[in-house]
């Protein structure tokens, strides 16, 4: 094991075991690397690629702290690595969302409040029935990243984020080039909004699963 890989591994042990905590200070450089049995330069690369993965806060003039580990700090690296993808692997994030978002959706039709449905609504309404594409893909993100904030799961909710980059090209593509995609993208989103509202988890999985199909078969026809 590289030596940096190996500072990586120890500092990420003393995390998982509970002797640093999120928002801990970490002990000075000189101190961590004896008691690792590290030289300095290799815990300072394990540091460097640690703040990295959003892992640990190097604060200039101040020391180096433990973040606060949430799942949408730690999953932002999931999005670079995303964006990093080639256009013929889009069908395979589709197929990843195709999987969580209508099992999200299904369960925010049980956790989502009345007043994030009003929100929902209001971000319809506000968009007409004749939005330009770039207005429609900005709403799509918001409108299901919302659904997926009410499911109550932040784990979820930055997983789907991290997938939105490759599916946002996928809906520009589609919107630019395929008859009736706009009508039909509002058809949906009403259609899963109103099983929200009845509170009916399988018609709002059944909707969301329609949705993102859709997408994915059109795609697949033009790759």
């Amino acid at each position: 094991m590289a030596v940096t890989d190996e500072a990586i591994e120890k500092i990420k042990g003393m995390i998982v075991s509970g002797a640093l905590r999120p928002g801990d200070r970490l002990p000075k450089e000189s101190e961590l690397a004896a008691d690792l049995g590290l030289s300095r330069n290799s815990l300072r690369e394990a540091v460097r690629a640690l703040s990295l993965m959003r892992i640990l806060d190097v604060r200039q003039g101040d020391g180096t702290y433990v973040t606060s580990l949430d799942p949408q700090l730690l999953l932002e690296a999931l999005s670079f690595v995303v964006d990093f993808h080639r256009d013929d692997t889009v069908l395979e994030f589709l197929a990843v969302r195709r999987i969580l978002e209508p099992a999200a959706t299904a369960l925010a039709a049980v956790r989502i409040s009345e007043q994030q449905l009003d929100a929902l609504t209001v971000q319809l309404d506000k968009l007409g029935e004749a939005p330009s594409v770039e207005d429609l893909v900005a709403c799509d993100l918001e409108f299901h990243r919302g659904i997926v904030h009410g499911s109550g799961n932040s784990v979820l909710c930055s997983l789907l984020d991290g997938l939105s980059g490759p599916t946002t090209r996928a809906r520009i593509w589609r919107g630019l080039t395929q008859e009736d995609a706009v009508a039909r993208t509002l058809r949906e989103h009403r259609a899963i909004l109103a099983a929200l509202r009845d509170r009916d988890g399988e018609a709002a999985r059944s909707w969301a699963t329609v949705h993102i199909a859709s997408v994915e078969q059109w795609l697949r026809s033009t790759l």
